[in-house]
């Protein structure tokens, strides 16, 4: 494992991540500022947070923040769904955002599998 949680990958998507999200929702309605718009970069900030946070915390304490990760990551995904129904930003950048939770998702769901099982081995 890494000295560092800036050295892991899933952390690095991560951070993409919530820069992306705060550029697909500049876009978003005015009166979502406190709605839509701030729970996506909530979410999106906390998934990286978690895996950050986790990180300095024993193998099952960082388990359990992964896991939390990919809870703040689901929260993103559907947080996302809902405004592009409402046609809410830009539709392409949208799409970049919707494939990039799914990867960091896949990630997420990777890397709490390694901590679950170096845990258990």
């Amino acid at each position: 494992m890494p000295k560092s949680y800036r050295e892991l990958p899933v952390w690095q998507r991560a951070v993409e991540l919530a820069e992306l999200t705060y550029r697909v929702t500049r876009t978003y309605p005015k009166e979502e500022l406190y709605g839509l718009t701030a729970q996506m970069r909530r979410a999106s900030v906390s998934t990286a947070s978690n895996i950050a946070e986790g990180s300095a915390r024993g193998r099952t304490d960082f388990h359990r923040y992964v896991v939390m990760a990919r809870g703040s990551n689901n929260e993103l995904q559907t947080q996302l769904t809902i405004a592009r129904l409402l046609e809410f930003g830009d539709q392409q950048l949208s799409s970049q955002l919707e494939e990039l939770i799914e990867e960091v998702g896949r990630q997420l769901t990777g890397f709490a599998g390694y901590l679950r099982n170096s845990n258990s081995g």
